[in-house]
């Protein structure tokens, strides 16, 4: 039996999930950018999990998608290695491209934040 829903969870929810899908590809690419080698999804996903303190818990599947879509559009560049403890694992490193796609990401997200904190008065 499932516990009733809030009269705001559903909305709460659906606001978060658009709200993930505009910063997912921001913080992947900042992610990237900051390595000094290029990084593995699970590598990847354990980054994002440290320094997110819980709000990505069980959205981390969703990173592959994302990252198969920012290397097709040319903002990384992806190889395949062997791995000793498992399937092959696909590294990701930003591209140039990328690295001045994120500085105008950046100043859009910058943009918005202080639209946004100035609209709720924080």
């Amino acid at each position: 039996m499932h516990a009733p829903v809030s009269e705001t969870e559903a909305h709460l929810k659906k606001f978060e999930k658009e709200l993930a899908a505009g910063t997912v590809s921001l913080v992947l690419l900042a992610v990237l950018a900051a390595a000094r080698e290029p990084l593995y999804g699970y590598q990847i996903a354990k980054t994002l999990e440290a320094n997110a303190g819980g709000v990505l818990a069980g959205k981390l599947s969703a990173l592959y998608p994302v990252l198969r879509n920012l290397s097709a559009a040319g903002l990384l560049e992806t190889h395949v290695e062997p791995s000793m403890a498992g399937p092959p694992r696909r590294y990701y490193r930003i591209t140039p491209l990328g690295r001045r796609v994120l500085r105008e990401w950046i100043g859009a997200w910058n943009e918005t934040r202080r639209f946004v904190d100035a609209t709720l008065k924080f």
